[in-house]
């Protein structure tokens, strides 16, 4: 996940709401598209590797376009900050070690449970004990227990998935707290800064291999730079509520790509448990939007 929870949305008129919707899709599916890019560098640079060269690219981009103005930050603002860098951080190297470890699909479907939790916690309608009932049961059918599963794999996707919960939140105390977007950007330069000195020590212990770091690049763009812009232009068109049940199509995404690109495929009960975790989602989100 990127910067993008940052942002609020506002409606639009309908052909802008089309344009928005078009646009979200694309930064979806660019978002996808990078993470598995990123996963081909796995073998060389390790996900370490790959989440550090992804976190400089974001903040090599971010900075320059925001440009916070750090020194005018007091500790009540800069508190917030470092720890959404910290778990902005945590999160996606969480994830990437996930995708190594159980792939793309699956492990984004269980990232997916963190904004799940924060949209059914912060409703108290008793149909949302319905939409928790099908993502556990999504989460049962996805993991499938038995002697052989991967439990490091699925553990490392449920921490990705508390982590996007906690920079959720996290996004709602510096977004009150900074004007704009300035403490998302400057989260995202801490973020790059701790992970510096990893991308250095990695890059200086082997060889560099072309093809591995135009994969992390590619990752960066593509799963942050490209995902950022897009949707803080499509963000303007159409309303908050539409753009979190858009987000649901990511893990969508990630088992189509995974299993054409990188050759994961995923069983019936896999592809059901993806279905019953984005239908949870979309259904606390809508209902969470109807409450009056």
């Amino acid at each position: 996940m990127n910067e993008r929870s940052a942002v609020i949305a506002s409606g639009g008129s309908p052909s802008q709401k089309a344009g928005g919707v078009a646009t979200l899709v694309a930064s979806s599916l660019s978002n996808q598209l990078g993470a598995a890019s990123g996963s081909l560098a796995f073998p060389v640079i390790g996900p370490l590797g790959v989440v550090a060269v992804r976190q400089l690219v974001a903040a090599a981009v971010l900075l320059p376009i925001v440009r916070p103005r750090l020194r005018e930050f007091s500790w009540r603002q800069w508190w917030p900050v470092l720890l959404l860098a910290v778990v902005f951080g945590t999160m996606n190297l969480c994830l990437y070690a996930s995708i190594q470890r159980i792939g793309l699909g699956l492990a984004v479907t269980l990232e997916f449970l963190g904004p799940l939790a924060v949209a059914l916690l912060s409703s108290r309608r008793k149909s949302n004990a319905v939409c928790a009932v099908a993502a556990g049961a999504g989460v049962v059918a996805i993991t499938q227990p038995d002697a052989s599963m991967d439990y490091a794999g699925i553990g490392l996707g449920l921490v990705a998935a508390c982590s996007w919960a906690f920079y959720i939140l996290l996004n709602r105390t510096v977004g009150q707290r900074i004007q704009g977007i300035q403490g998302t950007a400057a989260a995202t330069g801490v973020s790059a800064t701790l992970y510096l000195p990893v991308a250095v020590v990695i890059f200086l212990s082997q060889p560099l291999d072309g093809f591995a770091i135009t994969c992390a690049v590619s990752a960066g763009i593509l799963a942050s730079v490209l995902p950022y812009v897009a949707d803080l232009i499509a963000l303007r068109r159409v309303p908050a509520q539409l753009f979190g049940v858009l987000m649901s199509v990511n893990p969508v995404f990630a088992a189509i790509i995974g299993a054409l690109a990188l050759n994961q495929e995923l069983n019936v009960g896999q592809w059901a448990g993806i279905a019953l975790i984005v239908a949870a989602n979309a259904g606390a989100l809508l209902l969470r939007g109807g409450k009056q």
